[in-house]
């Protein structure tokens, strides 16, 4: 995302900000009484108050089109910038989702590993005895088998 720094308004958007205030309103509405006024005490003529008149509405309109033209596309771009920044907003946001559900699978792998473990230890803690028991009886039979080949071998001795 870019930095932001608030933007001073250029000379033109502060025109355009202005047009479109009560203080123009009243200096429009001053500004065409006078010229009419003019007009009414005979100071200037009918044709020539509505010729600079007319001159000067057009030449300002045109103006204001184009000011107004130049702030829309500045609001334009100001608006796609807006738009990338959502969009590198949302993949962001995909981006931790993802990371989110491997963390999310990983620890269900963990919790799955525990219970085994679990598993285990319990069937180890059941198995004990009778692993006990069978070593025991092994040992018994190993025990049974030693004694026997020491006979074997006494009566060995004793035959030669």
């Amino acid at each position: 995302m870019r930095d932001k720094t608030p933007e001073i308004p250029t000379n033109i958007e502060r025109i355009v900000a202005g047009v479109g205030s009560p203080a123009s309103l009243f200096v429009h509405t001053a500004a065409f009484a006078g010229f009419f006024l003019l007009s009414i005490l005979n100071v200037i003529s009918w044709e020539f108050m509505l010729l600079v008149l007319t001159t000067i509405v057009s030449l300002e309109a045109i103006y204001l089109a184009i000011f107004i033209q130049i702030t829309v596309n500045r609001h334009t771009e100001s608006l796609r910038e807006v738009e990338e920044d959502i969009d590198e907003l949302t993949e962001d946001m995909d981006d931790i989702q993802e990371d989110l559900e491997e963390i999310s699978e990983d620890i269900e792998e963990i919790q799955e590993d525990f219970e085994e473990m679990n598993e285990e230890d319990d069937e180890d803690d059941n198995e004990q005895p009778q692993k006990r028991i069978s070593q025991a009886k092994a040992l018994e039979r190993l025990r049974r088998d030693v004694e026997s080949v020491l006979a074997d071998l006494e009566a060995l001795k004793q035959g030669k």
